[in-house]
């Protein structure tokens, strides 16, 4: 699961507005262009993509100005990104494969080789193939590069894909906790067959909380656990023994074991459902523990899971109900219970008709709270609906003098008695 935003790199060593000295450029536009905008690009790197975009717009210099004529290039455009864009109408995968290593770590030359990658004949993939293939590594942690070996991935034939798979054997632990190289691990797990799948995780045993535990490397834990058939990935489930509580209250941690919760049979988890269970009011009212506790309620299939936490709901319900993050658990438990939990768990927010303060009372007035008795309103049926609402017009008064969250439930309250009329 992988949603970063690209990272813009500008500049390169040296001055962005230094010309460079080498590459034997005839082209005007070449010679004062700008070198190919990625972090620490190597001199060498900026000459070979200099004139290799020379190349490129040479044919249209000669036809736009001759000999001794000026090219609209030269006047109009300077780095390699905008001589590459005023050409690519007319550029085909196999103009760039010569330099095509330095060209994919330019931001717009990444972009134009994934879009020439996706109608390439198979003839233009393998010569472009064979270029990205000798500076793998250095495109695979690249921030432009990185996209450039995943399209590979996605559109090469299934000879291509194992190859580059073959690659990452003995870096998958270093690429997993880097931020471009992760990419690139996850998207092989998507596109190669399961024994190099195997073969590739494999390498994360003994390092698996590490992942966890790491920004980048917590998605590659979660591709895996999606990817694999669930008896491939028992190393996983084994790292969370005697820690579930604690990882759970982790904010990436949290991730690994809701998809571990969706992914797997509840008795491969067992162990590890039975540690959340246990602790399961302190995970509820945690920021990032409550999203594990509703996943067990949602996903769990064995018997008594979702009665245990719904059990703990009902005892707790005033100060759940009016906690910032076991509110979210409550909403949950109100919308996947059956019409008998609900009833329960309506009465226990009613209260006893002795009862003073009743939760209802209290929960209307709570910032929090006020948004549970908006969904019960929304969800109950029949009897309960019938018990509700009764309670809700005892204190209709006191809802109209008190202040917004008041009027919410006095709305929602209308909308509800409106569809039943309906």
């Amino acid at each position: 699961m992988n949603h970063k935003k690209k990272n813009k790199a500008t500049g390169a060593t040296g001055s962005t507005g230094t010309e460079p000295t080498g590459g034997g450029s005839s082209s005007s536009a070449a010679q004062g262009g700008e070198p190919l905008g990625v972090l620490e690009a190597k001199a060498t790197r900026i000459d070979a993509g200099e004139a290799q975009c020379s190349m490129l717009i040479a044919p249209a210099e000669a036809a736009d100005g001759g000999a001794g004529g000026k090219s609209r290039f030269a006047a109009k455009t300077h780095s390699p990104s905008e001589q590459l864009k005023a050409r690519e109408r007319n550029i085909e995968l196999s103009d760039l494969s010569l330099h095509i290593t330095e060209i994919a770590q330019d931001q717009y030359g990444s972009r134009l080789i994934q879009q020439k990658l996706e109608v390439a004949s198979d003839d233009e993939k393998q010569l472009a193939f064979k270029s990205v293939l000798q500076k793998m590594p250095q495109l695979t942690t690249d921030v432009f590069g990185n996209y450039v070996i995943q399209k590979f991935f996605e559109y090469g034939s299934s000879e291509q894909r194992r190859i580059l798979a073959e690659q990452l054997v003995g870096q998958v632990l270093k690429l997993s906790l880097q931020m471009y190289g992760c990419r690139v691990v996850q998207k092989a797990l998507d596109s190669v067959p399961i024994e190099q799948q195997v073969l590739l995780i494999g390498e994360l045993k003994g390092n698996v909380i590490k992942c966890i535990e790491d920004q980048h490397g917590n998605h590659v834990i979660q591709k895996c656990i999606e990817r694999l058939p669930t008896d491939r990935i028992g190393f996983i489930v084994d790292s969370f023994l005697g820690q579930a509580a604690r990882m759970a209250k982790h904010c990436y941690g949290c991730r690994v074991m809701q998809r571990l919760i969706e992914y797997c049979a509840s008795t491969q988890i067992s162990a590890l459902l039975d540690e959340v269970l246990r602790c399961s009011m302190e995970l509820a009212t945690d920021q990032y523990g409550n999203y594990v506790v509703q996943h067990v309620m949602e996903h769990s299939s064995r018997p008594g899971d979702r009665q245990h936490v719904m059990g703990t709901v009902r005892k707790n319900i005033l100060t759940l109900s009016c906690h910032k993050y076991a509110s979210n658990v409550i909403e949950k438990a109100l919308s996947c219970a059956t019409y008998d939990e609900r009833s329960l768990l309506v009465a226990a927010i009613v209260g006893e008709q002795s009862e003073q303060h009743p939760p209802l009372l209290v929960m209307m007035r709570d910032r929090f709270g006020n948004y549970i008795v908006q969904r019960v309103i929304a969800l109950a049926q029949g009897p309960q609906r019938d018990m509700l609402f009764w309670k809700l017009r005892e204190h209709m008064p006191a809802l109209k003098k008190s202040n917004t969250y008041g009027k919410h439930i006095i709305s929602a309250l209308e909308r509800a008695q409106a569809g039943i009329r309906d």
